[in-house]
Formats: C-alpha cells, structure tokens, sequence
C-alpha cells in the first residue's frame, strides 16, 4: 500500500527506514470511483493527496458552466487545491477522480508537522511548491499567442500522459481549445 510513497519519498534524499515507516503513518488509504468529487468548490482544502494508482483532475466551472481543467495528477504525485491548502480560504477549484483511483491521503495538521519535523518531507514540499509554480509558468507563458498545434506538441512533450489518459474534452479544457479541434490535430500527430 505504502511502496510508491515510500520509493517517492526516498527518491529525494537519505532516510532511515523507522522515519520512512513514521511518516507512512501519518497517510490514510482510500480508494475511490470514477468521477469522484474530493473537494468541492468552495470547501477547505484539507487533505493531500498522494496518488498511487488512477488520476485526479483540478478544475473550475465557469459562470456560463463550461469546466475548466486546471492540473491533472496521475501515479505518483501528490495533489490538492494549494492555494486553499496553505491559506485554508474556500477553495475555488474541485478535485476530482477521472479514474478508478487508489490515493493515499494525509491531513493539512499532519503534513506541515512532517514538513517541519523531517528534512526530507521538507524538501519534498519545496520541490512540490517549484514544480507547480515551473508548470504554471511553462503553461502561461508558453500558451500565449501560440496556436492550438503548439499546445498539443507542448502537452505531448511535457505531459505525455494526458493525451493517453484524460478525456478529449478535458484535455480541450486545459488547453484553451475545442474538442472538435484537439481531436483534428491528434489525427495529424
């Protein structure tokens, strides 16, 4: 249950089995269906999430109700609605499950005494905190002005996974563009 955290976690630097063994405990399993909320709009986020098998998606809804993917976490990756998650405001994105997925689960209380009790897991989180803001930037930056070809060669260069795994309609989301389209230029690819 514990080995992709425990092989994550040791990826990142030396650490002494016992303290490996300690912070799995602080992790809850839970496993979930297809199309599972983890957090609604508006609700505290309060939990990370580690995911071992499946995938979770991060979005919003627009005022006219179209969904707009924001990240998406597959094997792994840990997940949450950061922002909500540090300042503990309502979150103004969802997470959902888009697979069938086994996550581990570890409460806000319960990371940040991890993150400043054990270097390691402190560096984990520093690299969790640049990993996203490096994504973010690519993604901004690298979308604007650029047309919907650029984006799905940026996707299949940085996030291989997201076109083989998330639906054309989520994909369209996170890119800016139409399903119709996205479908057109993989049949080109």
């Amino acid at each position: 249950m514990y080995e992709a955290l425990k092989k994550f976690i040791s990826s990142k630097g030396d650490i002494a089995a016992p303290t490996l063994e300690s912070i799995c405990l602080h992790f809850d399993l839970i496993s979930t269906n297809r199309n599972e909320i983890l957090l609604q709009y508006e609700q505290v986020a309060n939990y990370y999430y580690f995911v071992n098998k499946g995938a979770v998606r991060v979005f919003t809804i627009t005022d006219d109700g179209q969904e707009i993917s924001r990240y998406f976490a597959f094997e792994d990756t840990f997940v949450t609605a950061l922002p909500s998650f540090i300042d503990q405001k309502p979150a103004e994105e969802f997470l959902q499950t888009i697979e069938k997925s086994e996550l581990l689960r570890i409460s806000r209380e319960d990371f940040y005494q991890l993150v400043a009790s054990v270097p390691v897991f402190a560096k984990i989180y520093t690299e969790i905190l640049e990993l996203g803001f490096i994504t973010a930037q690519k993604r901004i930056y690298g979308f604007q002005g650029y047309d919907a070809l650029y984006k799905v060669k940026w996707i299949i260069k940085n996030q291989p996974k997201l076109l083989l795994r998330v639906s054309n309609k989520m994909a369209a989301s996170f890119l800016g563009i139409s399903p119709a389209t996205l479908s057109r230029l993989k049949a080109k690819l």
